[in-house]
């Protein structure tokens, strides 16, 4: 099968053509021997199928890192290109146009955001521009589709540029500069309210402010969809639905036994109790699909919808200079930002920071103090039914954790953390079908994650429990779970299963009746003490095993310090 490569820089809607050249279902894949995510997807030329892959964004075939490593080993591997520039940044652009045109390959340029260009008063001579590049040029507008049937014709004409003369970079842009002059021309006009707007989000007087509105509405949305989809959607639908067959199960198994313990689980005043009766069938299902999914769907939707409008970039930019006091640069907020969603993602992220002490900073600092919106679901369930404050005292821990470990790290690691370095695109509205496309694959991925991981752990601890191995390790963990951090020896079960999921470990909480200085500091432990299998395999793959020691060592030590701590002066302040 054919494959037709779809290349070009970072924001220049690319993931859009890709969701207007492609059909509804695509796969996101690791390129073979690494953790570098790229798109795949069909599409039909000639009557026949092709494979388009969506190349990871590179500015030049000169790598700089691991991800444009790959694309230029994709490119290798590809049979046809689709070179997508962004018609605003003609002459940046154009740079990794000439690097393609000379690898041989058949290709065809396709200048997208024509509309925003023509709103700017830019120009660009299509004819003129495909005459001296020799090969195939399309304007496009991805958004609404404008120019993608001619893209997919035109595409059928893809070729190599005859009698190419290989040249040095600066020979490159030498040849650049001058044919921009040929074909692209610049009226002057004076700027719209939208882009003054864009230029106030980035001054820190206005955009601080800005930034922090932006959070408080992303933290309320989350809870009230969250929220909303649980309480009139999913409890009604296992009530209604699924709490009947597992009575009769439960029935069929004689309302006991290892077997019923295993698949039900212990029923609660003679009824399931889907947080508590830690059955495969109830809690097993429960937990990922009714307690998680609705608050990882708000998150990856509100995520999706930032991403798409332009905000992430100069967030970065913004919180640059506050970043650096952490031993990171501001483009580091976002595998952050991703980490909430899910560590793993949040951590393969992380590569596009340049520096290793920067990687091994950021993949730290988050997998100690970022809890994912599973962990987050949980906790508000669990520590929010105590009220406020609790929450406040748990996610304002987490943040001076983040805070002064960051500043610890960044003074005694040695390295240096580059200035940053990113293209800021103009505010967009979001494609629909591209934007559900991509909301739809996280959730996809989440829901083929969690719910084996949260299945195998419902298990392992029934099983510990029946061996009485739980109750052996809480004996000998007994000095530090009851001595320095006030837990019952039963939370031992709980941080057993938190290293597999730790959403799950949270609601392992709620049977244990914990007053409220022990359900926060149950809660910032588990968050902190080690991430999941899942982002630990990922984490060793990346920092290696020597850095992922070292780091662990620090998530230990930082987790016994500060849960400490918040035993002491909790139970001192609200003993009294």
């Amino acid at each position: 099968m054919k494959k037709v490569l779809l290349i070009g820089n970072p924001n220049v809607g690319k993931s859009v053509v890709f969701s207007r050249l492609t059909g509804v279902h695509v796969i996101s894949s690791n390129y073979p021997g690494t953790t570098v995510e790229f798109t795949e997807g069909s599409i039909k030329l000639d009557k026949k199928k092709a494979k388009l892959i969506d190349v990871p964004g590179t500015y030049t075939l000169d790598p700089t890192c691991k991800a444009e490593e790959i694309a230029v080993k994709m490119i290798d591997e590809g049979d046809l290109i689709v070179n997508v520039v962004d018609a605003n940044n003609l002459e940046r652009n154009l740079l990794i146009t000439q690097q393609l045109i000379e690898t041989g390959k058949p290709m065809v340029v396709a200048i997208n955001l024509w509309d925003e260009a023509k709103q700017k008063g830019i120009k660009i001579d299509i004819k003129k521009l495909e005459k001296e590049l020799g090969v195939p040029v399309v304007a496009t507008v991805a958004t609404t589709g404008e120019g993608i049937k001619k893209l997919v014709n035109r595409i059928k004409e893809a070729k190599p540029k005859k009698n190419v003369i290989k040249s040095s970079t600066s020979d490159k842009w030498k040849k650049i500069g001058e044919l921009v002059c040929k074909v692209q021309t610049v009226t002057h006009r004076h700027k719209t309210a939208l882009e003054k707007f864009k230029d106030l989000t980035v001054k820190s007087w206005f955009g601080i402010p800005f930034a922090l509105i932006i959070l408080v509405t992303i933290f309320i949305l989350i809870r009230f969809i969250g929220e909303g989809l649980i309480g009139y959607v999913f409890e009604p639908l296992f009530n209604w639905l699924w709490t009947p067959l597992m009575m009769y199960l439960s029935g069929l198994f004689g309302s006991g036994g290892f077997i019923h313990d295993i698949l039900i689980g212990e029923l609660i005043d003679g009824e399931i109790d889907y947080v508590q009766s830690l059955g495969l069938l109830t809690t097993g299902l429960f937990v990922p699909i009714a307690m998680v999914l609705p608050y990882v769907f708000a998150f990856y939707l509100i995520l999706s919808v930032l991403e798409d409008i332009g905000y992430l970039p100069r967030f970065a930019v913004l919180v640059d200079t506050f970043m650096h006091k952490i031993g990171l640069h501001g483009l580091s907020i976002v595998p952050m930002i991703l980490g909430f969603g899910c560590n793993v993602p949040g951590v393969l992220s992380a590569r596009i920071l340049e520096s290793k002490r920067e990687k091994f900073i950021a993949m730290t600092l988050m997998c100690i103090t970022i809890p994912c919106m599973a962990q987050i679901a949980m906790i508000v369930g669990l520590v929010g039914s105590a009220g406020e404050l609790g929450l406040i005292i748990v996610f304002g821990t987490l943040f001076l954790v983040w805070i002064i470990l960051g500043g610890i790290m960044n003074k005694f690691i040695k390295g240096e953390s580059p200035e940053i370095y990113t293209e800021i695109p103009p505010y967009r509205l979001p494609n629909l079908k591209s934007l559900l496309k991509k909301l739809w694959m996280r959730i996809k991925k989440f829901i083929g994650e969690a719910v084996p991981y949260v299945l195998l752990g419902v298990l392992i601890v029934n099983v510990l429990y029946a061996l009485g191995i739980i109750d052996f390790v809480g004996k000998i963990t007994a000095p530090v779970i009851k001595g320095l951090l006030g837990l019952p020896e039963a939370a031992v079960g709980a941080i057993i299963v938190g290293f597999l999921r730790k959403d799950v470990a949270i609601g392992m909480l709620l049977p244990l009746g914990l007053s409220f200085t022990q359900l926060i500091v149950a809660s910032v432990v588990l968050a902190m003490y080690f991430p999941c299998v899942a982002t630990f395999a990922v984490l060793v793959k990346e920092l290696g095993f020597k850095d992922m020691l070292k780091s662990g060592t620090i998530m230990l030590g930082v987790t016994i310090l500060v849960g400490t701590i918040l035993n002491y002066g909790l139970s001192m302040v609200f003993s009294t």
